[in-house]
């Protein structure tokens, strides 16, 4: 649902001010500790930061795309662990159950999901079905009025701290590739389901990611979601949705890194004078503005069109493959720009450079995107 310019302002300046008054502030400590601070992930609770996305009848903001990539903009802003305390209950965690969830599961389900109480989990990649994930080998074999899952999932996302994950498995095991695939909704208390420690990352600590197994788990019938088969279709339309709210989130993070710079620009002196007067410099600055420009541009856009029931599945592909190169580029040359500085925790760009590496690996690899792209663009003839 699109917002009335008031509120969307009102709800955008929100966030912005959230973002700079608490959460920048709390970025060095956030990476320090590898923790969320128990109390800011209430205030994000309170502005209504998990349900942006569920629909407003279950207690959510009902956001349209275009709004969400907004906010997801402001968002981008600051240390990008802070969105993902949040992240995959709006996005990936939640939208398979938005659009193909029964009328039971989503009143079962998404009032918690809104308000944050129930954290959800995305579960498709697996040991050997990353890139390829058609081939998922986790099966749930039918037992009566129950499928029972075996197999385990790898670098799944808030998996330490869900309670309900939207899990790919292979419910027909003489079916290859995605028609054997169905997706089911896995509470986390279900016996023979069990969560490893969280992995040591390059970047976004804070954010945790875990493999999650599956030893005969009982997941009764009406807990599948969407019809038997149809497993990959939920992937797929979930993903076209969060591939643009990532792209969104790389134009803040890109915005913050570019703003970062030029002050620090103005600030520096060599030669005798600011950075800020050097070409050489001044030309970095130039590619990235024109950069985060286009990529802004194409993601809204991008959005625009599938708030007006568009298939977008090449656009958003090409959205996130652009932002996600793009903000790696940004953060590089933010690190040149500041020189040794750059390469050192004090000022936070190293952080950065860190953390904005993962945006061309989720959700789909860029090599992942450019399949996509090609393809759709030959079967709509260019």
């Amino acid at each position: 649902m699109a917002l009335d310019l008031e509120t969307r302002d009102q709800l955008i300046d929100t966030v912005r001010r959230f973002v700079t008054e608490r959460l920048r502030p709390l970025e060095a400590q956030v990476a320090e500790q590898d923790a969320m601070p128990d109390d800011v992930v209430e205030e994000m609770k309170g502005l209504g930061l998990f349900g942006l996305s569920i629909p407003e009848q279950y207690g959510g903001l009902d956001l349209s795309m275009e709004d969400e990539c907004l906010v997801a903009v402001e968002l981008g802003r600051t240390s990008p662990a802070f969105r993902s305390a949040f992240g995959t209950n709006v996005g990936i965690g939640s939208q398979g159950l938005v659009m193909f969830g029964t009328d039971e599961q989503k009143q079962k389900y998404l009032p918690g999901i809104a308000s944050g109480e129930i954290i959800t989990s995305f579960a498709l990649t697996e040991p050997e079905a990353g890139s390829d994930s058609a081939n998922v080998q986790t099966r749930a074999l039918r037992d009566g009025d129950h499928y029972v899952l075996n197999g385990a999932k790898r670098y799944i996302t808030n998996a330490n701290k869900a309670h309900l994950f939207t899990v790919m498995a292979r419910s027909d095991p003489d079916k290859a590739g995605a028609g054997g695939v169905s997706a089911f909704l896995v509470e986390r208390d279900l016996p023979g389901l069990s969560v490893g420690k969280p992995e040591k990352k390059m970047g976004q600590q804070g954010a945790h990611i875990c493999d999650v197994y599956f030893d005969n788990v009982r997941v009764p019938v009406e807990n599948r979601l969407g019809r038997e088969g149809e497993g990959f279709k939920v992937a797929m339309q979930v993903l076209d949705r969060g591939r643009l709210h990532i792209s969104a989130v790389c134009v803040g993070v890109a915005e913050r890194l570019i703003a970062d710079s030029v002050a620090y620009m103005t600030e520096r002196k060599q030669f005798g004078q600011a950075l800020s007067n050097f070409q050489l410099l001044q030309g970095m600055i130039a590619d990235c503005k024109t950069e985060v420009l286009a990529a802004k541009a194409l993601t809204m856009e991008t959005a625009r069109k599938r708030d007006a029931g568009q298939s977008v599945t090449m656009e958003a592909a090409a959205a996130k493959y652009f932002a996600s190169e793009m903000v790696g580029r940004v953060a590089d040359r933010a690190v040149q720009i500041f020189g040794g500085a750059g390469y050192i925790g004090e000022y936070g760009v190293e952080r950065f450079y860190r953390d904005v590496r993962i945006f061309r690996i989720y959700e789909g690899t860029s090599q992942i995107q450019q399949v996509v792209i090609a393809r759709e663009t030959l079967k709509r003839g260019g």
